[in-house]
């Protein structure tokens, strides 16, 4: 198993950052690498919800299927998905800290079929790097979104 654990503390409020990260169609706007979200659930928000991803890879076009399993109003979100022989799994919480937020996102990356238990290890640097540019494009968005009265 390999985890990736990323730390940001994102100058605006625990409801913005959560709303961000929990909800796929706002966390599409906030990573510019997404392209398309296609739910596959009736479900759009919380546990249940299943829906593909699309995005921008390194030029190329990935599409991965993603399923809501746990899901905690502005506390915590976990996201499945099973893709390349890889159990992704996937884990936001976020937690006030001052007039900001600190939110964190660890990903485990489970592999079970023998290519992908040789290629996890050799990509851990460039998922995390794919990863830091998504959690700074968060932070940078959740940081720009208006005031809510």
């Amino acid at each position: 198993m390999t985890r990736t654990t990323i730390h940001r503390f994102i100058n605006a409020p625990v409801a913005v950052v959560f709303d961000t990260v929990a909800h796929i169609e706002n966390f599409a706007q906030a990573i510019p690498d997404i392209t398309n979200v296609e739910f596959l659930s009736d479900t759009q928000k919380g546990v249940g919800t299943r829906f593909k991803e699309t995005r921008k890879m390194k030029g190329r076009v990935a599409v991965v299927e993603l399923e809501v399993t746990e899901y905690k109003p502005d506390k915590y979100i976990r996201l499945i998905s099973n893709a390349g022989g890889t159990i992704w799994d996937t884990i936001f919480t976020t937690e006030a800290a001052g007039d900001g937020t600190n939110m964190t996102m660890m990903m485990d990356a489970k592999p079970y079929k023998l290519l992908a238990k040789l290629f996890i290890p050799l990509t851990k640097g460039m998922i995390g790097k794919a990863i830091e540019k998504d959690m700074n494009a968060l932070k940078t968005y959740c940081e720009n979104q208006p005031a809510k009265t």
